[in-house]
């Protein structure tokens, strides 16, 4: 028996990981320090009373024989399907039932989206980068570049005609960045990926974000994408369904590489490795697409974008450069000073008692930079503001 030596190529521990364990030794040294955590991009605010309302009733249906639900369809309720189909159509953007999967979350399909494509491609992500895209392609033993995402271009890196690439990484808008490609940004992806043969995995957990209607909320606004791109997307930072689990993946029909259709390879995939997610859960994510649903989850991310400008107001009166807050959660600084943003961290966490995340943890390129996340507390946002006003003013 061999075990996967792959595994021993990824760090033992995830970044969050070593945040939380130094984030606690210091509570065990300083008991009952006030720490304000703008680090791990969870949320805060409750679900939506529309949504706890279709899942207390699709729960009650559970319990009365006539209205049970067993085993789903793997690849998720029309229902589901439907609401989805409609939210993406406002847009402009016309999708079929077939094309739309149902999943826990845009993390585990951006993982197990790989089962449809050999060992043998190159991988294209950027640097900086979300984690689980290199560690699951260095798991699977894949050969993996990096593209150069940097201050001078704005952390949003264009195709080098010279780097040839088989599957590409993009997540707009970014995490860690913050960064929001344009529909320039995007055509000139796409239009690499069509004439390199490649497929595009677009993350577009954050789209719900997006204020400017100059920018893309989907790959598929622009043309040509159905034929290279697969887009995911999730209800956990759109409707805080990040302890409730739930998303989509949009495989489009159209998309085929060497003669074989991907939609049906992934419909093949699913049907086999995955059991769908909960009618319960199902039926709670339909009701955020009700127009109570809307209103009630629109609040809430209002909520969280009073945030992300507050903590940008203080960036711009501290002279600190920056890329997010708008049209994203997530602020990307640069350290002050020129400090490693390691040392940044615990500056902060030593001197303030507020947590972030270092950007060494998404990569080399993150070495002098560090996120902050708009989903805290509001009060607790606008205390960590006057402590980071307090300590690098």
């Amino acid at each position: 028996m061999k075990v996967n030596r792959n595994f021993q190529n990824i760090a033992d521990s995830y970044l969050f990981s070593t945040i939380a364990r130094k984030v606690a030794e210091y509570g065990e040294s300083h008991p009952g320090a006030p720490i304000i955590r703008l680090g791990i991009g969870d949320v805060t605010l409750p679900l939506a009373p529309a949504v706890i309302e279709a899942m207390q009733q699709a729960l009650c249906e559970m319990s009365v024989q006539k209205s049970f639900k067993g085993y789903g369809p793997e690849q998720g309720y029309l229902f589901l399907k439907e609401a989805i189909h409609n939210y993406y159509g406002v847009r402009g953007i016309a999708l079929k039932a077939d094309e739309i999967f149902i999943s826990d979350g845009a993390k585990s399909d951006l993982g197990n989206i790989l089962d449809l494509f050999s060992v043998d491609n190159t991988v294209l992500v950027p640097d900086p980068v979300y984690p689980a895209y290199v560690d699951t392609n260095t798991m699977a033993g894949r050969k993996i570049l990096f593209m150069d995402a940097n201050e001078g271009n704005g952390f949003l890196p264009l195709p080098d005609a010279s780097v040839k690439a088989d599957v590409i990484y993009l997540c707009s808008p970014n995490n860690p960045t913050g960064a929001a490609y344009s529909r320039d940004g995007l055509k000139a992806w796409v239009d690499y990926a069509l004439a390199n043969d490649a497929v595009i995995l677009f993350d577009a957990a954050y789209e719900c974000f997006i204020e400017d209607p100059a920018l893309p909320r989907s790959i598929f606004e622009i043309e040509g994408a159905e034929r290279c791109a697969i887009e995911f997307c999730s209800f956990s930072k759109m409707a805080g369904f990040t302890g409730t689990r739930c998303g989509w993946t949009i495989v489009p029909l159209a998309l085929e590489r060497e003669g074989a259709s991907l939609n049906k390879m992934w419909l093949r995939r699913q049907t086999t490795k995955f059991n769908g997610v909960p009618y319960i859960v199902q039926k709670g994510a339909a009701a955020v697409f009700s127009p109570e649903g809307m209103q009630q989850t629109q609040q809430n991310l209002s909520y969280y974008k009073e945030n992300a400008k507050v903590l940008s107001d203080a960036l711009d009166e501290l002279g600190i450069w920056y890329t997010g807050g708008k049209n994203s959660p997530y602020l990307w600084l640069k350290c002050p000073d020129g400090m490693e943003s390691w040392a940044f961290f615990d500056h902060l966490l030593e001197n303030a008692n507020l947590v972030g995340t270092p950007g060494a943890g998404f990569g080399k390129n993150g070495a002098n930079f560090f996120r902050l996340t708009a989903f805290g507390d509001k009060a607790a946002t606008r205390e960590a503001v006057v402590r980071l006003k307090k300590l690098l003013g």
